[in-house]
């Protein structure tokens, strides 16, 4: 599945999704070398080629603090009243879920949300640094909005997410990027208040990154969208340092939140009415492995879970290296628990995966699956594959291929392998030619294409339980939703069944989504 796919796949138009409800930064910017600014904020020397994974890999297990007491200042409570704010997020669902958490905070200064950059008072982009080509589009976002803020001088624009961790990024806005009034990082979102009112009052741009871990904040409020299907962060940050990855370096070292606050948000949102949760972490199944005085993972809570009234239950990412058979065995109880897991492979090829730092081979990775489709027969597996990686072979490649289809995965996102300055993988020289990487990734993406399909033709003529999220994209009298197993549907009926579980006749199989008609006397599915 490439980039354009994955658009294509997105076409549900969800009715009604929109919001509803330390150091001291430096006096002076311009009497500021960009150098001294990078050494103050991020706490380290700067260094052209940070961040320095040696040093991440070193990071101490500092204790991290819980905190219940988060609040608007009350000088800036409702500075934000007639004021308007947009956000515009790339990347994971992990950034998604952070700009709920902004847009929340926003919402209680007293901003209201608007899609259109010529009404916003502030600007925020929430970056990504996972692959160049993201970073690449937020670049041309600053560039475009610059006459925007011309025009507008009191409009405020922020950088936020992963790229503001990375210090060659924040040395380039600073250099080359002046309109920008406000960079701040993953760990300090908490701080959006008191940065906002710097940015707002001083008239300098605010700077402030933290490189250590932040704690962990509970009460934040969120702005979610809609009141269908919510994201639950049960944990933050990434410990495996896989060697073509930015995010231990922009995200942090793994912690986790305890389990009696992560159990209380999904009761929480099952009283409000949601019928499907997420739970998100950068690497989920490694939860709870931080805890010293507790011994409690990922099995253990989905397992409480699945006692909750609330109708369907996902986790991503998962790791293979961490999917324990106490996970497996709670997931095949079934229930709210569903049947579709995203379990990326990365490479089929054991050699390539010891250069990735994955820390398992082909071989243990296919007795993983084994494992799970006998606990699970009717599993459905989907898989992050990376093409190209630095002196990736042909062989290397075709065993790429082979597991593609042993395992049968019905699903994929694949990638060409980019860069990240600051990993181990960036260091080193590739051989393979970038046309042979893109003919590599064609015939992969027709391998995933096939698989896809073949999977979609076992739902011809037979119901299907969907999750009706609003009106599809690209026909607004067709309704759209997901089933159990992550399947786009696409058919009619009463736009009263947005936001409930329906069965649905599949009349069709496509490539990528089904289309179907709703069941006569159409009753909500529990």
């Amino acid at each position: 599945m490439n980039e354009q796919q994955r658009v294509d796949q997105a076409q549900v138009k969800q009715v009604g999704k929109k919001f509803v409800k330390q150091e001291d930064n430096i006096n002076r910017i311009k009497n500021t070398s960009s150098e001294e600014m990078i050494a103050k904020y991020f706490q380290t020397s700067y260094e052209p080629q940070a961040p320095d994974i040696k040093k991440a890999r070193k990071r101490r297990k500092e204790d991290i603090q819980f905190h219940y007491d988060f609040a608007i200042p009350e000088d800036i409570e409702k500075i934000g009243k007639g004021k308007k704010f947009l956000i515009r997020t790339y990347g994971c669902q992990m950034n998604e879920h952070d700009t709920e958490v902004m847009a929340g905070i926003l919402i209680e200064m007293g901003y209201e949300f608007t899609a259109d950059t010529n009404e916003a008072d502030i600007i925020l982009l929430n970056t990504c640094a996972i692959r160049e080509n993201a970073e690449n589009k937020v670049f041309g976002e600053i560039g475009h909005l610059k006459p925007l803020k011309l025009e507008k001088p009191d409009l405020i624009i922020g950088v936020c997410g992963c790229m503001s961790q990375e210090e060659s990024v924040v040395d380039r806005i600073l250099k080359k990027h002046q309109h920008i009034d406000l960079i701040f990082g993953t760990h300090n979102i908490h701080r959006l208040p008191q940065l906002l009112k710097e940015a707002l009052f001083g008239k300098e741009m605010i700077v402030e990154v933290w490189s250590k871990e932040g704690d962990i904040i509970e009460n934040l409020p969120k702005a979610r969208k809609g009141k269908i299907k919510a994201w639950v962060n049960i944990m933050y940050g990434c410990d495996k340092f896989c060697t073509y990855c930015i995010v231990p370096m922009t995200r942090g070292k793994e912690r986790s939140r305890k389990p009696e606050d992560i159990i209380q948000e999904v009761r929480h949102l099952a009283a409000q009415g949601y019928q499907e949760v997420t739970l998100l972490g950068q690497n989920v199944n490694a939860y709870g492995k931080d805890f010293e005085d507790i011994s409690y993972g990922l099995g253990d809570l989905m397992d409480d879970i699945n006692k909750i009234d609330i109708p369907r239950v996902r986790f991503t990412t998962s790791h293979p290296r961490d999917f324990d058979d106490y996970l497996i065995e709670v997931l095949a109880k079934g229930g709210n628990l569903l049947d579709h897991i995203h379990l990326p492979v990365q490479s089929g090829s054991s050699e390539v995966l010891k250069k990735m730092n994955r820390k398992y081979t082909r071989e243990e990775y296919l007795n993983l699956v084994k494992k799970i489709r006998k606990a699970i027969p009717n599993v459905t597996l989907t898989t992050d594959i990376i093409v190209g990686f630095p002196n990736e072979t042909e062989e290397q490649f075709e065993e790429t291929m082979t597991l593609m289809e042993e395992v049968g995965f019905e699903a994929a996102y694949t990638y060409i392998y980019s860069p990240r300055e600051g990993t181990p993988a960036a260091r080193k020289v590739d051989d393979v030619p970038e046309e042979v990487k893109k003919q590599r990734l064609h015939r992969l993406n027709a391998l995933v294409n096939k698989q896809s399909a073949e999977s979609m033709k076992k739902y011809k003529d037979k119901v299907v339980k969907v999750l009706v999220e609003g009106e599809s994209k690209k026909n607004p009298d067709v309704l759209a939703g997901y089933t159990e197993k992550n399947k786009l549907v696409n058919f009619r009926g009463p736009k009263s069944s947005i936001g409930k579980i329906v069965e649905v006749e599949i009349t069709e199989a496509k490539t990528w989504s089904l289309d179907g008609i709703i069941v006569e006397n159409m009753v909500e599915v529990k």
